[in-house]
């Protein structure tokens, strides 16, 4: 009787885990960025946003070949994936520094953001990207 109930409890044990990681998968889509674009912004950095779940970068700056200026949020992953990605802590990017950003852009063109991929130091020509796999391949700086 012991060893079913002891069966019992670890089955509802493993299924109780196995509910919890679908909500972690289900954190949220991507889709709101068009990934299948990348446009650019110079500008200034008006705040770095170190925190969880995902780390965000408010640049003050002008689309490439636009006239559209303003403040443009860029969100990125976890800091603890940009760690590992590379150059990246939470004072790698200051208020006030000049960057050009490659990013993608979100879908509903009405706001002001989106997904980093890149973004350029210019005093320094430091690169840091978002994408912990892209630290990886060639020519990234």
């Amino acid at each position: 009787m012991k060893l079913n109930l002891k069966l019992a409890l670890a089955i509802a044990a493993l299924g109780g885990v196995a509910a919890g990681l679908t909500s972690v998968w289900a954190h949220h889509s991507t889709t709101m960025f068009d990934h299948a674009k990348t446009m650019t912004i110079n500008g200034t950095v008006v705040e770095l946003r170190w925190v969880n779940p995902h780390v965000s970068l408010s640049v003050d700056g002008k689309i490439k070949d636009s006239e559209d200026q303003g403040v443009w949020t860029m969100e990125m992953t976890s800091p603890g994936n940009l760690v590992r990605a590379g150059g990246w802590t939470r004072n790698a990017v200051k208020t006030g520094e000049k960057v050009e950003v490659d990013f993608s852009p979100l879908r509903d063109t009405s706001l002001k953001g989106g997904a980093l991929k890149k973004i350029t130091i210019l005093a320094t020509g430091q690169v840091l990207t978002a994408n912990i796999r892209a630290q990886e391949m060639p020519g990234l700086e």
